[in-house]
């Protein structure tokens, strides 16, 4: 219902060209680039070989190459072919198994995030999820950004684009921010075609920009003699590691695109016949679709080390670092620079539209990321509103609070550099983590050598991209600046959600086990029985507790006593309930609720209320501190019972249209 309704004008009926090109795209990128996650709801997708998929990855992977080259060459100078192929074996031997083994225990496109969530229960999970989603969206804000930025620097630079567009690269970047926000605002549908005709061509152009430098080089041999000729080049193969390594996190925003990687899972073809069932409690899992997604991650891995290695030698042998520093001529677009120089200006412009393109598309990418992730654990947290759920208002904001990013950083490529590493480098952190701690939990259950190796292995891998982290938040703050700030917001925002949203019944379903409890279940329905919420006593509590009510109210009907008992992790907003129905032991007109799984007792209370329409209710009152009351019922879904649960209902039956007659509720002193 909700999502019919949500998306009941999305779509005009009547739409011209353009508008139906918009609509296709945008409705494509939010639905295909990333999956809820929801495993409760099926939709079925398209699928594709798992090679055509490799585009969606690309789009965010293989843009980088644009201002990816002049970054390296600008933070190390000569060093650059070797800190790149430092990344490369990082890249290769560290991101790549990490997310091959991601792509094993998430299959439904979740991602890293998703399983720390999994593996990690209570407020101190919680609190280290909205961590990730923090440096995560800083990761989506500045994709969008620096894809902006940079190519607003093509567009600046281009001898043809300029005449129309002027020399302004924040107002550039600023205008197509705003017609990436009124795309994704309008809506749209379908695109694997287009990431392939974004990809394709600029991998096939980028890739003649490189053969003929290597040819200009092979011509002038004094080029590379000159390069060879820097004092750096004098250090031993063991000072050159060291100093590559110390250089290598100022290029790890080429490590971008591992976790679209796996986003994009749920599109590649599984092979039906290959399906495992684990268990009787596990769902099949696609074997044919995991063994797509590594071959995915590999392919995109060599391809792109391949490119960065290239690029990175030719740039340094035919750039200077002074033309790739904020003002120089090659800054921001160093193969484009060089393809401008060395192929003419028209294949130049040519080269400078297929780059914009694929930009705009990472942007793209990263705002259907931002719809996605926002959506998908704020609500479910009770840490945003519901409206959040929404892509137009979200839409919005996000465009809104890009553009002041946009702005913050002028629309410097290489100021944005740092940010952006940061938020790549924690999300492939907290995917390491995650596989390190998964593979410690299974050998817990089944203990192997293997998994021990592996386990060290990966422990390994997390040490490295930790020490990269840190090295670059050191050096460029800005990303944890970022990531603070959002995560500060997001705090605040989820404390004021939460309290908001605390009287919500916050469950999502109920089970009835067994058939005398179904039974029971609808005998007591419809005003059968008086409910009395109880927190727990033997055969003489419950006679005493019918004793005073009775005493002091006239009741002919059963009583109804209801048991709730509290889940362990507390911090989930909604979960499904487990009810078991019995006769009392003390008096077979009564009647025995007991209920497990809730997060809070009074909205159960209210919930189970709603389910059976009783006559009345019968709530105590603890005469706590109301202010402990308060603490305890938001943090710990206890509290004072009694009127929590009476506010509860209130707030239910004040949203509802229905005019069933209510239950008459008591509150009594315990």
């Amino acid at each position: 219902m909700e999502k019919d309704k949500k998306r009941k004008d999305d779509t005009p009926k009547k739409e011209n060209l353009t508008q139906r090109f918009v609509s296709k795209l945008s409705y494509f990128l939010t639905r295909s680039f990333y999956f809820k996650g929801n495993q409760n709801v099926h939709v079925q997708e398209k699928t594709y070989h798992w090679f055509s998929v490799l585009s969606l990855t690309g789009v965010d992977y293989f843009s980088t190459l644009a201002y990816q080259p002049g970054i390296a060459l600008m933070a190390v100078g000569a060093m650059a072919p070797f800190s790149s192929l430092l990344l490369v074996l990082v890249t290769l031997f560290g991101a790549v198994p990490t997310y091959r083994e991601v792509a094993k225990r998430s299959y439904t496109g979740q991602g890293s995030i998703a399983m720390l969530e999994n593996l990690l229960s209570g407020w101190s999970g919680k609190f280290c999820v909205l961590g990730l989603i923090a440096f995560a969206v800083t990761d989506f804000f500045i994709t969008m950004t620096l894809s902006a930025s940079d190519a607003a620097a093509h567009m600046v630079e281009n001898p043809y684009i300029n005449q129309f567009v002027g020399h302004n690269n924040l107002s550039v970047a600023i205008c197509m921010l705003l017609a990436l926000g009124v795309v994704f605002f309008i809506g749209f549908k379908e695109a694997i075609v287009v990431a392939i005709s974004c990809t394709i061509p600029f991998l096939f152009l980028t890739l003649i920009v490189i053969i003929r430098s290597v040819f200009v080089i092979i011509k002038e041999p004094v080029l590379l003699y000159n390069w060879m000729s820097e004092p750096i080049f004098k250090t031993d193969w063991f000072g050159l590691f060291i100093i590559s390594a110390l250089a290598f996190p100022k290029l790890a925003l080429g490590l971008s695109g591992f976790e679209t990687g796996v986003s994009v899972m749920p599109l590649i073809k599984n092979n039906t016949k290959e399906h495992h069932k684990e268990n009787e409690h596990i769902s099949y899992v696609p074997l044919g679709r995991i063994r797509g997604t590594k071959k995915l991650l590999l392919c995109s891995a060599l391809i792109m080390s391949v490119y960065l290695i290239t690029s990175s030698i030719v740039t340094s042998v035919l750039l200077k670092q002074s033309q790739v520093v904020d003002g120089g001529e090659a800054a921001g677009r160093a193969l484009s620079y060089l393809a401008h120089k060395y192929l003419g200006d028209i294949f130049g412009t040519f080269y400078d539209f297929s780059t914009i393109i694929i930009l705009w598309f990472a942007g793209a990418s990263a705002m259907a990321g931002l719809l996605n992730i926002i959506p998908r654990y704020l609500p479910r947290f009770g840490m945003a509103p519901q409206w959040v759920a929404l892509r137009r208002p979200l839409v919005v904001i996000i465009t809104f609070i890009s553009i002041l990013i946009l702005i913050a950083f002028k629309a410097n490529i290489n100021a944005q550099a740092g940010a952006y590493a940061t938020g790549v480098l924690a999300l492939i952190l907290s995917a390491a983590i995650a596989v390190t701690l998964s593979l410690k939990k299974e050998n817990n259950f089944n203990p192997s050598g293997r998994l021990k190796l592996k386990i060290l292995y990966f422990g390994f891998v997390s040490l490295v991209f930790a020490f990269t982290l840190g090295d670059n938040i050191k050096a460029r703050p800005d990303g944890l600046i970022i990531a603070c700030l959002f995560f500060i917001l997001i705090l605040l925002a989820s404390a004021v959600s939460r309290w908001r949203r605390a009287f919500e019944l916050r469950v999502e379903s109920h089970n009835i086990v067994g058939g005398t409890s179904e039974v029971l279940w609808n005998q007591i329905k419809n005003k059968k029985v008086n409910l009395v919420p109880i927190s727990s006593g033997d055969k003489k509590w419950f006679k005493r507790k019918e004793e005073k009510i009775k005493k002091y109210y006239k009741i002919d009907e059963p009583l109804a006593f209801l048991a709730v008992s509290l889940r362990d992790d507390r911090s989930e907003f909604k979960t499904p309930l487990v009810i078991k129905v019995s006769r009392m032991f003390n008096n077979t007109n009564n009647f025995l609720i007991e209920v497990s799984g809730a997060v809070a007792i009074s909205n159960t209370v209210a919930y189970i209320s709603e389910q059976i329409d009783p006559i009345a209710i019968y709530l105590g009152l603890a005469r706590k501190n109301a202010m402990e009351q308060a603490i305890s019922y938001v943090l710990f879904g206890e509290g004072e019972i009694g009127i929590l649960t009476y506010k509860v209902l209130v707030q239910y039956w004040e949203s509802t249209e229905e005019d069933d007659v209510r239950p008459v509720i008591f509150l009594m002193s315990e």
